[in-house]
């Protein structure tokens, strides 16, 4: 393995930072390494919101469920798919523009996590710990008005920057072959009662809080109760109307 791959294979959800700051030039590098990711024909269609007031801080931690260290992390960052800037630059050349298609939700939703996972691995390579925060959508509508974030353009995820101030465990993945399929997909069953047991383990025996459960169950909250039903009328709101 080389350096890069084992770097990739390290990662942890950092949520304890120390109080050491993220130089700017530093934070400005990221972005770049972000923007060097792929694009779907170069659309680029993505904005990040670099949150820097404290109360905005304060506010978006508690609409994305209480997780303070939005807070406590040196810099905050959040990602939004921007189909506002490709089409309205479209538009300006005499193009007759159609907005708010599925393909179009799916190309800037799929360039956003693409340039954030260059920014968090450009993050990890400098010593910086990340923390992804789904959780903003859960009120993305009251974010969205907070950021005065336009039409056609949503906030996907937010993430945390900043030095670690621990060392988490890191967290086992399903075994390479319930992912990789040889030519057509195959039942992966035996795979996930395998994987159980290995979460049953890491879960009895990790640092800074054990528990009682494997992957399977740690699932059930996202296909029963944390369904987030009002995304599909956000999103028409937003001018992706899915058509």
């Amino acid at each position: 393995m080389n350096p890069t791959i084992e770097l990739m294979k390290s990662h942890r959800s950092i949520r304890q930072f120390t109080e050491q700051r993220i130089p700017r030039e530093t934070l400005l590098e990221l972005i770049r390494a972000g923007q060097a990711a792929a694009t779907s024909s170069h659309v680029q269609a993505y904005s990040v919101i670099h949150v820097k007031n404290p109360s905005n801080r304060e506010r978006i931690a508690e609409l994305a469920g209480g997780q303070d260290y939005i807070v406590s992390c040196s810099d905050f960052l959040m990602f939004c798919a921007d189909m506002k800037r490709p089409t309205e630059a479209s538009e300006r050349t005499g193009a007759a523009v159609t907005r708010g298609t599925t393909e179009q939700l799916l190309v800037a939703s799929v360039d956003t996590a693409l340039m954030a996972q260059n920014v968090a691995l450009a993050a990890e390579s400098e010593g910086l710990g990340i923390c992804y925060i789904g959780g903003i959508r859960n009120n993305p509508e009251a974010i969205s008005d907070l950021l005065r974030l336009p039409k056609h353009v949503y906030p996907v995820f937010g993430m945390c920057l900043g030095y670690p101030a621990d060392e988490p465990d890191i967290k086992p993945r399903l075994p390479v072959e319930a992912i990789l399929k040889e030519d057509v997909y195959e039942d992966d069953e035996a795979h996930v009662a395998a994987f159980d047991a290995s979460m049953q383990r890491y879960y009895s025996e990790r640092k800074g809080g054990n528990k009682s459960s494997d992957w399977s169950r740690n699932l059930t909250p996202l296909f029963a109760t944390k369904l987030r039903p009002h995304m599909r009328d956000f999103l028409v709101e937003r001018g992706f109307e899915m058509k």
